[in-house]
């Protein structure tokens, strides 16, 4: 039985909410970190995390980094695509960009996605749900996935996030103070930054590589009682919402309990 090389080098290709994080609790971890920002003033702030620090600038046409920056045992994609911007129909092109930059460097890869690949059609997905996204990131997000399915067919690892909260994303803020917010009985799809951050090293560290997980949390409560209770939580002015239920899903994960035995350590509620 042949055994498997040892990860010892990760490159996260953006470090930002998710990606600076992810990146730190590596090096906790003892691992060695390549850590990629698009402004030079984040440079020393990787540094000062014992990041590796590298300057990488991609557009549709092209990726601008030090090869080296590649050269690890597995590559994360941690760039979503920019929402409500023209540059949203570029993802793709970008993310096909990046594969082909990467290629010979790293054997895993590692792409970051969304549960918008998942359409609001009333029922639970898991990763075995056909996607039929209906926003237009969503659409992008799907095409970028198949991009990577069709360069790495036999081992290509994709995380599908669902709502990511925790620090500076308190979800208390997200509607306090509104009145009349539709779709209040609508159960909710998130994850807490300490499950998606645990749930990527778990990936690494079992090197379940080769699979799509959806990471979201087990525990689904109303749009109405999460946020209204993550108000008050903040001592923020409650929302009202009005008691209904249109368009919703669960997300649910068959691969996560199966393959990587993670235990949730935020309870969404």
């Amino acid at each position: 039985m042949s055994t498997l090389k040892e990860i010892q080098k990760v490159a996260i290709l953006g470090c930002g909410w998710f990606g600076f994080a992810f990146a730190k609790k590596l090096v906790s971890l003892g691992y060695e970190v390549n850590g990629s920002t698009t402004t030079p003033e984040k440079l020393e702030l990787l540094a000062e995390e014992k990041i590796q620090p590298f300057l990488v600038n991609f557009t549709a046409d092209q990726v601008i980094a030090d090869r080296e920056f590649f050269e690890a045992d597995v590559l994360f994609i941690c760039i979503p695509p920019k929402r409500n911007s023209v540059e949203v129909y570029d993802y793709a092109q970008k993310i096909a960009l990046i594969l082909n930059a990467a290629k010979d460097q790293v054997s895993n890869i590692v792409l970051i996605s969304s549960t918008s690949v998942y359409g609001d059609e009333n029922n639970a997905v898991n990763e075995f749900t056909e996607t039929k996204p209906d926003t237009e990131s969503g659409k992008v997000i799907v095409e970028a996935e198949n991009i990577l399915k069709a360069e790495k067919p036999d081992n290509y690892t994709i995380i599908r996030f669902a709502g990511l909260i925790g620090p500076d994303r308190n979800p208390g803020r997200f509607f306090a103070g509104k009145t009349n917010i539709p779709n209040g009985l609508a159960p909710v799809n998130l994850i807490h930054q300490t499950d998606a951050v645990g749930i990527a090293i778990t990936i690494i560290e079992k090197q379940a590589f080769g699979r799509i997980y959806n990471a979201c949390s087990p525990i689904h409560p109303t749009r109405k009682d999460f946020y209204t209770a993550a108000a008050e939580k903040a001592d923020l002015v409650v929302p009202e919402f009005v008691s209904e239920q249109k368009a919703w899903k669960v997300v649910e994960s068959i691969n996560v309990p199966e393959y990587l035995e993670y235990e949730f350590q935020v309870e969404i509620a």
